[in-house]
């Protein structure tokens, strides 16, 4: 018997709301870079697992904390002077029937090519240091797998996640802007934008505010006069294209407000390597995008962060991502629903098909609204 509640819920779609605050952090913010390389690791311990022994075995590969290193900016091009220091943590099985797994091999390699194809001026072999520290799972939850065999995995933690959808107007503004920042097709037109790029966004009523940090590398820059110059035809490309967002009454857009003129290269936001990673912030995982790419913070939200977790029992990533997919579902196929959010709790051991309960809670269309 399936422990599932569909209720209708008295709240005011998030549009409609007279207050409304979202954040997106970019490919190249620390937080993201380490979410980013503790997936990567996640899929190539599934290969090697797969290959080797025909299942995924027991691991959480969910800890990291990527540790700034230090770095000289300057016009015209500065120098890494003590490299960043990647820390991959948690738990892997490194032993089977005797064989031993590579895991450190693995782990670092995925790193290095993820880094590699996404950050442009960072060299895996010379700007980033590594520490893996993958230990072997415990006896209890390893066990899991075992006595899995032949039938659906048993969830390997008591959790909750919750998804949603739809995707409210400010959050797809917010979204957008940070990926039009960090496409390929903008980074050819502006090679000094790095990939450390933030959005923070909030709208009152209609009118909207986004703060955008973006980090200049600086051996683009030749002088304060050309920062200054390069960051208004950036603000410019960015207004340019906030034109596609007519649905808001006025949108106001303000860039590195921590710039100070006179002051060279301590009052502007360079970097060597495209990340404040290089000399300024940590990152770690779990304090950057929810599964959806961004932090809504009017919204409910998961405690725990999908990035790196088993994708066969470890319902932090499977109830995370499945909640949105299923909210995403019920608005696409139930036209009278207009928002929808999904619960789902699980219990350690039992099947990750039978969450101990399952709950949907929504608002309907008006009569007559779109």
């Amino acid at each position: 018997m399936r422990n599932i509640m569909v209720e209708e819920v008295p709240r005011i779609p998030m549009d409609e709301q007279p207050v409304e605050i979202v954040e997106r952090k970019g490919i190249g913010h620390p937080d993201t870079i380490c979410d980013s390389i503790m997936e990567e690791v996640s899929v190539e311990l599934n290969k090697e697992y797969l290959r080797r022994v025909g299942g995924i075995l027991h691991y959480n590969a969910d800890k990291s904390l990527l540790v700034a290193g230090e770095a000289e900016v300057k016009f015209g091009g500065g120098k890494v002077k003590r490299p960043m220091l990647l820390v991959i943590g948690d738990r892997a099985t490194n032993l089977y029937a005797g064989e031993e797994i590579p895991i450190e091999e693995i782990a670092i390699r995925a790193a290095k090519r993820w880094i590699k194809e996404n950050l442009r001026y960072v060299d895996p072999e010379e700007h980033v240091q590594y520490m893996v520290e993958l230990r072997p799972g415990s006896a209890e939850l390893t066990d899991i797998f075992r006595r899995s065999e032949g039938k659906l995995m048993g969830a390997n933690d008591t959790s909750a996640a919750v998804g949603y959808a739809p995707l409210s107007r400010m959050e797809r503004l917010v979204l957008e802007v940070e990926k039009m920042l960090n496409s390929r097709e903008f980074k050819r037109s502006f090679p000094e934008v790095g990939e450390d790029i933030k959005v923070m966004g909030y709208r009152v009523k209609n009118s909207v505010n986004l703060t955008i940090a973006v980090a200049f590398v600086d051996r683009y820059i030749g002088s304060e006069e050309e920062y200054f110059k390069r960051k208004e035809e950036v603000l410019e490309a960015v207004n340019s294209y906030l034109k596609n967002f007519p649905e808001f009454e006025s949108i106001k857009v303000e860039m590195n407000t921590l710039d100070v003129r006179g002051r060279g290269e301590n009052g502007v936001y360079l970097t060597v390597l495209g990340t404040s990673a290089d000399s300024a912030d940590s990152g770690e995982v779990g304090r950057g995008n929810g599964v959806n790419g961004l932090i809504p913070l009017m919204r409910p939200r998961s405690s725990e962060a999908a990035a790196g977790k088993n994708p066969v029992s470890h319902v932090g990533k499977i109830y995370n991502i499945l909640t949105h997919k299923i909210a995403e579902r019920v608005v696409e196929e139930v036209p009278e629903v207009r928002e929808v959010f999904i619960w789902l709790v699980s219990r350690i051991g039992k099947p990750v098909d039978q969450p101990d309960m399952a709950a949907a809670g929504g608002g309907r269309k008006r009569q007559g609204s779109v």
